[in-house]
C-alpha cells in the first residue's frame, strides 16, 4: 500500500525511458567515440503545455528523481531503488520555487549513470555482456548534447532555464556556452568553470580505492561480488568533501560512541557516520559509473574547451541571464571560483548574479539551505 504523502507534494512520479541513438544514428561522443543504442531515463513534470519549460540537472550521483515518490519504486533491482522524496522535493512541486503548476519541469539521468540511463552495467551489443571499462568516456559536454536530443524529441524549443548545483551546475553552464540561443536563464549553484587540482586529487584516491579493491578484477564483476570496499571507501573520501570543518564538528565534535573498545574498530561518531555513508551507498550505486562520473568531473573545462584557455573568452558565447550562487563553507567548489565565472560573464558586460551564502553546510548547502535556495531560485526565475 502506498504511503500518506507530505502536503504540498508533487505526488507520486513515474520516470520514463526513451531511446535516443540506435545502431543506423549511434550517438557520438567528444572523445571521437559513439555508441548505440542509447537509452535516456527523465522524469516530465507539470503542465505539458506551459509556455516556460525548466530543465534540472543532478550532481554526481544523482538520478532523473527530483521531486514527488517514485511510482515503481520496487520495478526492478538494476537502479537500487527504494521509496523515498525525489532529492529535491523541498523545492520542486506545486507552490515551490520551482512550481510544478507554472512550469514543465525535467530532469534526465547522465549517460554512464546506473539509474535508467545506458551505462557499465548495460549489455554491449558486440558481445552480449555488460560494458564494464569497456564503455566509452564521458563528459559534461556529452550529458548536455544528449539532453539537447531528448528536448528536442520532446519538441521543446527554447528553455526557460536550466538549473543545476555541483556537477549539474557544471551542466547549467554548459547549456549556457554550448547551446545560448535555446536558453533564457542559467542557474549555477555550488559549481565553477572547472575542478581545482584538490578535487582532482580526491577524486583520483576514489578510483584508486575501487580499481584496488580484490572483486572489481578490471570493471569484470557483474557476475561476481561487486567491489563492495573500494566503492565504500570512495564515497567515505568524496562524502568529507561534501561537508565543511564547522558543520563535521557541530555534528561530531569529537564524540565517541556510547560503546567501544580501544582499538582500530570504529569508535568516533564520525567514523560512524562515514562507515554508514559508505554501506548505504553500495547498495545504491554501480562502482563503474562512479569512475566515469568522478572522470567526466575532473575533464570539465570551461575555458579550456570553450576559450583556448581563457574562461573571459568562453563566457563571451552566453547570452541567458546567469546566476551564479556559492556557499561560504564548500571547499570542493569554493567562492573564489564560483566569483571568478561571474566576474568572466561580466567582464563580457553580460547581465550575470551572483550570491555568496552565508553557510556551515559545505557543498552539500545547495541540497540542504532549500529555503535560501528557493528564495533565490524563486526570485530569479520570475524577473
Amino acid at each position: 500500500m502506498k504511503k500518506k504523502l507530505p502536503a504540498g507534494s508533487l505526488g507520486y512520479t513515474e520516470a520514463r525511458r526513451v531511446t535516443l541513438a540506435d545502431e543506423r544514428a549511434p550517438f557520438a561522443l567528444l572523445s571521437g567515440e559513439t555508441i548505440a543504442p542509447v537509452a535516456v531515463e527523465y522524469e516530465d513534470y507539470g503542465p505539458r503545455d506551459a509556455e516556460k519549460v525548466i530543465l534540472i540537472c543532478h550532481a554526481m550521483t544523482g538520478d532523473a528523481h527530483v521531486a514527488g515518490w517514485d511510482k515503481n519504486w520496487k520495478r526492478d533491482g538494476r537502479a537500487w531503488r527504494r521509496e523515498k522524496a525525489g532529492w529535491w522535493d523541498n523545492v520542486v512541486g506545486p507552490g515551490k520555487a520551482i512550481d510544478t503548476d507554472v512550469y514543465r519541469v525535467i530532469c534526465s539521468n547522465v549517460l554512464g549513470s546506473c539509474y535508467g540511463t545506458t551505462g557499465p552495467a548495460d549489455a554491449n551489443p558486440a558481445t552480449g555482456k555488460p560494458y564494464g571499462l569497456r564503455f566509452p568516456v564521458v563528459t559534461v559536454h556529452g550529458w548536455v548534447k544528449l539532453q539537447k536530443k531528448l528536448i528536442d524529441h520532446l519538441g521543446i524549443k527554447k528553455l526557460h532555464a536550466v538549473v543545476g548545483g555541483s556537477l549539474g551546475g557544471q551542466q547549467a553552464l554548459e547549456w549556457a556556452l554550448a547551446y545560448p540561443d535555446l536558453v533564457n536563464k542559467s542557474i549555477v549553484l555550488a559549481a565553477a568553470a572547472r575542478l581545482s587540482a584538490q578535487g582532482l586529487a580526491f577524486n583520483a584516491v576514489g578510483r584508486y580505492a575501487i580499481t584496488n579493491d580484490p572483486h572489481f578484477n578490471g570493471g569484470d564483476y557483474y557476475d561476481g561480488e561487486p567491489p563492495r570496499a573500494g566503492l565504500a571507501a570512495a564515497r567515505m573520501l568524496a562524502h568529507i568533501t561534501y561537508l565543511s570543518e564547522e558543520s563535521m564538528h557541530k555534528k561530531f565534535g569529537r564524540r565517541r560512541q556510547d560503546h567501544w573498545h580501544p582499538g582500530f574498530d570504529v569508535e568516533f561518531q564520525v567514523e560512524s557516520y562515514l562507515d554508514y555513508q559508505g554501506r548505504k551507498f553500495v547498495q545504491r550505486f554501480d562502482a563503474n559509473s562512479y569512475m566515469y562520473i568522478t572522470r567526466a568531473m575532473d575533464y570539465y573545462d570551461a575555458a579550456a574547451h570553450w576559450g583556448g584557455g581563457s574562461l573571459v573568452q568562453a563566457c563571451a558565447r552566453v547570452k541567458s541571464q546567469v546566476m551564479v550562487v556559492s556557499f561560504t563553507s564548500d571547499w570542493l567548489y569554493p567562492p573564489r571560483q564560483c566569483r571568478e565565472l561571474a566576474m568572466a560573464i561580466n567582464q563580457n558586460k553580460l547581465p550575470v548574479t551572483y550570491i555568496e551564502v552565508p553557510s556551515d553546510y559545505g557543498h552539500d548547502a545547495f541540497l540542504i539551505q532549500t529555503e535560501e535556495v528557493s528564495r533565490l531560485l524563486r526570485s530569479f526565475l520570475s524577473a
